[in-house]
């Protein structure tokens, strides 16, 4: 262990994760720790020499305070078989996707499992995809001792119903990255060699001159038909479709600067531009590479099947055998745990059901299930383990039914950005400018000068500084975004966000925190009644009583006798003639209370008196967020499937001509999106849900808010980190700066244009004229569009 670890140690930090351990009891050598967990994964690395793993980096670790997950289902051969890459009846290959990966002592210790294990033969990291591929011996240690294993040092892989399947896009640049390999090559090479040509040759060099242009040409065709291929077919595909877009003037520009430089080398009139053909192909392919950047750890188009986990607990003749989801069938009886989701339609059979629809329909409360009653796949149990039997399989589920409904299915979003804008008419400008200057000089009898003339304009106005503004620009304000903790899908989808104008706004867990929650209560409630429930709720160290002690405040101690507590269900007691019931809708007998769903039920003399319900507290600075938007004259709206008990309070949070839309179904979403675009609006939604799935589709720009961007969230153009949601506003604004710069450096690339065309027009161009006018106006494009777009995140405090 290094003296500065020892030196700097913190007393108040857990020395493993950097949580706050203040009042600890867990010490080991000197050093604080938040639980046992984190203390006991660093007595497994102490006691493996691993020891080096803190000396990278300060508290690398992460928080061990997680409930332990059902790992049975990774005994299973034929589950197994679907997760793995490679198994032989050896060795076997695995890809786990781990989200804890942040820093280099997570790679170095994922890379040196070996010392760990000894089946573990071998592990590589992908930092920007957070994944390990792991080989290990599968006699030494099975599957689910290796994901233990993980466990155990605070890397827990997340295994999901979608890997599985394993479907999904497969982003693949290194296609792209070879014909950059070769323009640069060729780039190089041909400016090396034209140097002389432009400089002046001596006797010597003159000799070979020829052959320093046939080498020239050679490297022209490489680049002409490797690199540049694409171009062509875009630019053909474009026309075939009648339309004009940026790689027709770009493909034109290349294939004349090539067939001038072809003829002038073969006909030994002049050196050609050879030089400028390979730096023109090289830097707008540079450009396309950056516009393709995207984020590798990050999916944005999840489906239903990454919410599902791989296998559930089905019951068979008193014995708990864990079944994949694709294999459980109509009357399966299965268990379901606390915090685990419910796979399919089922009947609840045993146990006391309190389920989370949240992500589902949007509703924010638990509602409570009857034995015999149906439950929905999709919602996740709170509380005690329940055992359910199958109704309807997987595939029909009602989750999968809302999944599939082809109004959710991805659909490619329209969208014309500046540079397609432009692009239409600069084509047929550029081609107007060749056209005329050829004419007038075909009028004065001077064809050669008419060809150069024509041949030069279309080479010195060939749109490649346009080509580089928007990816340069774009991706430089997604790296901003990305450090402010918006992960935006594509470069494209920053213009759409700067056209937005209206912003619509789920309810439950985008606007709300699952992280803070506030008591809230329904009903009427007397003074004595509230000094009994006061009383009552004294004797009990239940989280939800402490709340509703907070909730009441000062009140009248009465005291209370017969008082008993029933785990998992309530509790009751009695004052001189009062009897006062506490507890879940089934506990106080009022299964058709109108308040059903709440978590606390108050009963005085068998009369209910309302419920208490722990909501979900509003995310931080939301009233300045909806302030700032409407200040900036959007459109706000909030449509949501929860009910309106808490519309009073957004009512005063919300402009008075924003509409609040309750109990809304997530087709219902749907519709009211498309409406809003019917009337001419462009449409950000912000939601988190599968409820929401369809409409952040349909959106003009679908932001999924999430709390943890590696847990699920729905097919989206972005996802937002719930603790930058405050910073909403300003995401909004500096997204049209971008575009600001955009056009900026449009005219910037117009003034290099209109001084190349001065002597265009002339005929009188020179290729150490093109060499040197082209590479600087795409230098500046470049420098231009990253600083001021870093300028620009600077005054909106990005960064």
């Amino acid at each position: 262990m290094s003296k500065v670890n020892d030196l700097t140690i913190n007393k108040k930090i857990c020395y493993h994760c950097g949580d706050m351990a203040e009042d600890t009891t867990y010490m080991l050598d000197d050093r604080p720790f938040c639980c046992l967990g984190c203390q006991t994964v660093y007595q497994i690395l102490n006691e493996n020499n691993l020891g080096s793993y803190y000396r990278y980096n300060t508290h690398p670790g992460k928080s061990q305070k997680v409930q332990k997950e059902d790992l049975s289902y990774l005994d299973e051969p034929n589950i197994v078989a679907k997760l793995v890459d490679y198994q032989d009846d050896e060795m076997v290959i695995m890809t786990f996707y781990i989200p804890a990966i942040h820093c280099s002592s997570c790679i170095w210790l994922l890379e040196h499992l070996y010392k760990l294990h000894p089946a573990v033969k071998s592990s590589q990291v992908d930092f920007m995809k957070k994944q390990a591929s792991i080989t290990f011996d599968k006699k030494g240690i099975s599957l689910k001792a290796l994901v233990q294993l993980l466990h155990n040092i605070g890397y827990d892989p997340k295994i999901t119903l979608q890997d599985v399947v394993k479907e999904g896009k497969k982003f693949n640049q290194k296609g792209l990255i070879a014909k950059i390999t070769v323009a640069g090559f060729c780039f190089g090479n041909s400016m090396m060699i034209s140097f002389p040509e432009y400089f002046g040759m001596a006797e010597f060099e003159r000799q070979y001159a020829a052959f320093f242009g046939y080498m020239n040409l050679a490297f022209g065709i490489l680049v002409l038909l490797y690199s540049a291929s694409d171009y062509f077919k875009s630019a053909w595909y474009s026309l075939k479709q009648k339309q004009l877009n940026l790689d027709v003037p770009l493909a034109l520009g290349i294939f004349v600067l090539f067939f001038r430089s072809a003829f002038e080398i073969l006909t030994q009139t002049g050196a050609g531009f050879m030089d400028t053909l390979c730096s023109l192909v090289f830097f707008i392919l540079i450009g396309k590479w950056v516009q393709q950047r995207t984020y590798y750890h990050i999916s944005f188009e999840r489906d239903y099947r990454s919410y599902f986990p791989v296998a559930v607990t089905v019951l068979e003749d008193g014995r708990e055998r864990p079944t994949q989801i694709a294999d459980l069938k109509v009357g399966d009886r299965i268990l379901v745990r606390n915090n685990e989701i419910v796979p399919a339609d089922a009947i609840l059979w045993k146990g006391t059901a309190s389920i989370d629809f949240s992500f589902v329909t949007g509703e924010s409360r638990p509602i409570e299930k009857v034995l015999g009653e149906i439950v929905y796949a999709g919602g996740r149990q709170v509380g005690e383990a329940i055992e359910m039997e199958v109704v309807k399989p997987v595939s029909q589920s009602y989750l999968t039914k809302l999944w599939n409904n082809e109004n959710f299915k991805v659909q490619e979003k329209k969208f014309d950005t500046f540079v397609g804008y432009i692009s239409k008419y600069f084509t047929i400008g550029l081609l107007c400018i060749a056209l005329s200057a050829a004419v007038f000089w075909l009028a004065g009898g001077n064809t050669e000068r008419a060809w150069a003339a024509f041949t030069a304009v279309l080479i010195i106005a060939c749109p490649c500084a346009l080509a580089l503004s928007s990816p340069f620009t774009l991706s430089a304000a997604l790296s901003i975004f990305d450090k402010n903790k918006l992960y935006i899908k594509n470069t494209a989808a920053i213009e759409q966000m700067a056209a937005i104008d209206t912003v619509v706004f789920d309810k439950t867990g985008t606007i709300s925190s699952p992280h803070v929650s506030t008591m809230h209560f329904e009903g009427e409630l007397s003074t004595r009644d509230k000094s009994l429930i006061y009383s009552l709720c004294r004797n009990s160290n239940h989280p939800l009583s402490r709340e509703i002690i907070k909730w009441l405040g000062e009140c009248t101690v009465l005291p209370v006798t017969d008082y008993e507590e029933i785990v998992g269900q309530g509790q009751k007691g009695r004052f001189q003639n009062d009897e006062i019931k506490l507890g879940s809708a089934t506990f106080v007998g009022t299964n058709k209370s109108p308040f059903e769903g709440s978590v606390v039920y108050i009963q005085v003399n068998e009369e209910i008196k309302g419920c208490f319900t722990l909501e979900q507290s509003w995310r931080k600075g939301l009233s300045e967020v909806v302030g700032k938007l409407s200040h900036c004259h959007y459109d706000l709206h909030l449509i949501s499937g929860d009910n309106e008990r808490r519309a009073e309070s957004l009512r005063l949070i919300f402009p008075v001509q924003s509409e609040l839309l309750f109990n809304q179904s997530p087709g219902d979403k749907l519709r009211r999106i498309g409406q809003w675009q019917q009337e001419g609006n462009k449409v950000c939604m912000l939601g988190d849900g599968l409820n929401d799935a369809g409409a952040l589709r349909e959106a003009d720009l679908g932001i999924a808010v999430s709390d943890d961007i590696n847990n699920f969230s729905p097919g989206c153009d972005a996802i937002l980190d719930g603790e930058a949601f405050e910073r909403l506003p300003r995401f909004f604004v500096f997204s049209k700066d971008a575009v600001k710069v955009i056009k900026m450096s449009f005219v910037i690339s117009l003034m290099y244009n209109v001084i190349g065309l001065s002597f265009a027009v002339q005929g009188t161009m020179s290729p150490l004229f093109a060499a040197i006018l082209m590479p600087i106006s795409t230098v500046t494009i470049i420098s231009f569009t990253s600083l001021t777009t870093r300028w620009y995140a600077r005054r909106r405090k990005l960064i």
